[in-house]
């Protein structure tokens, strides 16, 4: 499921304009967005957390030459699945 098509599902359900539901789904995306970027987690009880995780610096390999290489050190967001979505996927 793409945005678009999130948003529709969401004007549906919630009785609103696709439009309306549209700006619903990025405003809440941008707050994640925002929120992570300030180094919180965003915790949504029974859907789960977004979260900002330490990668450390590792050794890769350069897939063409073979040549080893330092990847650096990052922030990458990650998800933490809560209960409740675990079970309604299984």
């Amino acid at each position: 499921m793409r945005k678009p098509e999130l948003a529709a599902a969401i004007a549906e359900k919630a009785d609103l304009s696709k439009e309306k539901a549209a700006e619903v789904v990025t405003a809440f995306t941008d707050q994640i967005a925002k929120s992570l970027s300030e180094g919180e987690s965003v915790t949504l009880i029974g859907f789960g957390t977004f979260e900002v995780r330490d990668r450390a610096e590792r050794q890769g390999k350069n897939p063409q030459t073979g040549e080893p290489i330092t990847i650096a050190a990052a922030k990458v967001p990650a998800f933490k699945p809560g209960k409740a979505l675990k079970e309604s996927v299984q």
